[in-house]
């Protein structure tokens, strides 16, 4: 009865989110049921004790990066720059390879710190115009967009500072940096196996005659082109945020040390505040480098940016807060799940995979699978299991690196079922329908999967971090 309990209260959340209601109305709601099934006098204390405080842990740590990163997609957009690095890149590789262009494209503004939602609203419209220009058909825009966007560079590429690839860092005392080769050899796995893919759907499609289509929805109106800044320009801000996250994770321990303590300046003796820094400084590494970036586009872009800085920064917080907060609800669900007995029963299920690495990649997965979502999947595992994958993984001679890599690649694979966010966010943009794209959508999650566990064996073979 208490496993059916906790299947039934994912299974809410799961058909919540598929059906579009709101997670941060409805997560507290399916784990506090859970707990009224389970031990009603809890629901209360749970609630405090429990669900607020894990929710409200995981802003504090996380939210600057929510804020600042959607700010910095934002100003990239309205800037002009986004526009620029397309057109910068069509010119380099030519319009014959429309499909590589825009992976190429979304996996550029993504490691560059844009968030995977203001990719999706920034490259359709130049995706649109290539695909129609190169009679592409439209229902392959969304598997291209998933696999510049949703995959290698979300939290396989070392040092990207999308969230995924953030959550796992306080956790097991590691940076965005986590086991580079290991990173760098499943994203080029994921990056050729997926243009494979697209291509032979491509080629599959026009010896069937099929072109762009017809009648579609939500079509931009093909992009007359106009004064852009030069390419260099606008990957200059990116740049400089991989650059500074990479200087900042190296320099911010040597300068602080393991700890950092001050005494808050008040009336009466208060205790002084201690920061474990080694807990922080991936963060810490990732808001710096994020403000460098800001700093860039409004230096080189002032006038266009600062006639809809004010709108465009409301609409940047609005998407942070709102992205923030479901991702912090979810924290919460997964805190007062993984304390029900019947999430024992699971956990212990997924601990008799032997294999320290597999039972992270597998839990990890399955996780972000039944919610929908990437870093809510993974900082349910980590709250529940996060112990337990670090005491596996110290039994057998793992590196920490390891387990980040490993639990951050895992946390984008089978995220991307149809209730997931994103997926709902870029079907909707494109004006396509699960019927029509998802297969694709889906084909990108099963390579993107399958990108871990040839990780892990390569760990195993090579010895490789």
């Amino acid at each position: 009865m208490a496993l059916l309990i906790v299947l039934a209260a994912l299974g809410f959340l799961m058909f919540a989110a598929y059906r579009g209601y709101s997670v941060i109305l409805l997560a507290p709601v399916a784990a506090l049921g859970a707990v009224l099934l389970t031990s009603p006098a809890l629901v209360a204390p749970m609630f405090s004790g429990l669900y607020m405080d894990k929710m409200v842990g995981f802003l504090k740590l996380y939210f600057p990066v929510f804020m600042l990163g959607a700010l910095f997609g934002k100003l990239i957009e309205i800037s002009g720059f986004s526009r620029a690095i397309v057109a910068g890149t069509l010119g380099l590789l030519g319009r014959g390879r429309a499909m590589l262009s825009i992976v190429l494209v979304c996996a550029l503004l993504t490691y560059g710190g844009v968030s995977l939602f203001v990719v999706v609203f920034a490259v359709y419209p130049f995706a649109a115009e290539l695909f129609r220009q190169s009679d592409i058909p439209k229902r392959l825009i969304p598997g291209t967009i998933a696999l510049g966007a949703f995959t290698f560079t979300m939290d396989s590429l070392p040092g990207t500072p999308q969230i995924q690839n953030i959550i796992p860092g306080p956790v097991f005392g590691t940076t965005a940096w986590a086991a580079p080769w290991l990173g760098t050899l499943g994203s080029v796995f994921i990056l050729i196996a997926g243009l494979l893919y697209l291509e032979s759907r491509r080629r599959r499609a026009a010896a069937t005659g099929e072109g762009y289509g017809s009648e579609l929805r939500n079509e931009p109106a093909p992009f007359a082109g106009g004064r852009l800044v030069h390419p260099l320009v606008a990957v200059l801000p990116l740049l400089l945020v991989g650059v500074s996250n990479k200087l900042f994770t190296d320099l911010i321990p040597r300068v602080y040390g393991k700890t950092q303590s001050f005494l808050p300046s008040q009336v009466g003796s208060a205790p002084p505040v201690v920061q474990e820094v080694s807990k922080i400084a991936a963060i810490w590494a990732v808001e710096g480098a994020l403000l460098v970036g800001i700093l860039c586009v409004l230096a080189f872009a002032w006038r266009p940016v600062a006639k809809e800085f004010a709108e465009g920064s409301k609409t940047a917080v609005g998407g942070a807060l709102l992205a923030s907060m479901n991702t912090a609800s979810e924290y919460g669900f997964g805190a007062v799940i993984a304390a029900l007995p019947g999430f024992r029963m699971v956990a212990d299920a997924l601990q008799a995979i032997p294999n320290p690495l597999v039972n992270e990649a597998v839990s990890v997965t399955a996780l972000a699978g039944v919610t929908g979502s990437a870093s809510g999947g993974l900082g349910i595992a980590l709250a529940a299991m996060g112990d337990t994958f670090i005491r596996n993984a110290h039994a057998a001679g793992i590196p920490m690196e390891v387990l980040h890599r490993v639990a951050a690649m895992a946390s984008g694979g089978m995220d991307t079922l149809p209730h997931n966010g994103a997926v709902i966010t870029l079907l909707a943009v494109t004006g396509l329908s699960h019927r029509q794209s998802y297969r694709d959508i889906f084909a990108i999650t099963l390579i993107k999967t399958l990108a871990v566990f040839v990780a892990i064996a390569a760990f195993y073979l090579t010895g490789l971090v």
